[in-house]
């Protein structure tokens, strides 16, 4: 956990500010063109609650983290102007699932994302499971109208 939404934060969009136990900075990603200088590059995490890295690999530790002990998240992200974290693209952008299939989470979002329902969508994949997950935001107006 590295964001967590306030008390009194009902606005969706974003994944909350930064949480208390945790250090969190954007770096530069020039070859998707994010620069931190205007708010926008890969989140970079650090604290206690942070992985210390891989289990008796140490070099794939040395490429998670960097010389000031970040942890690279590979998400791509933006700082709001009420210190909310907007995650906004990836630096990772293909995975493959166990049955060997390559798989764009982007592609699947953008289709969905088109859904007047969705406000937004993460999808993801474990290389270790035949199947993808997908995280939903409704959109409240939408949900409200089904409500009434």
């Amino acid at each position: 956990m590295a964001t967590m939404t306030w008390p009194g934060d009902w606005q969706g969009g974003h994944c909350g500010g930064v949480a208390p136990c945790c250090n969190l900075k954007l770096i530069d990603v020039p070859e998707l063109n994010y620069y931190a200088k205007d708010g926008k590059g890969e989140i970079m995490i650090r604290g206690p609650n942070v992985t210390k890295g891989y289990y008796k690999d140490p070099e794939k530790t040395a490429e998670l983290f960097d010389e000031q002990g970040f942890l690279h998240t590979g998400d791509i992200g933006e700082m709001l102007p009420n210190g909310t974290i907007r995650i906004i693209d990836r630096k990772k952008h293909i995975f493959k699932l166990a049955q060997g299939e390559y798989v764009a989470p982007e592609k699947i979002e953008n289709v969905y994302i088109r859904s007047p329902v969705l406000q937004q969508i993460f999808v993801d994949g474990n290389s270790l499971e035949r199947y993808l997950i997908a995280i939903v935001v409704p959109e409240p107006k939408v949900m409200e109208e089904w409500n009434a």
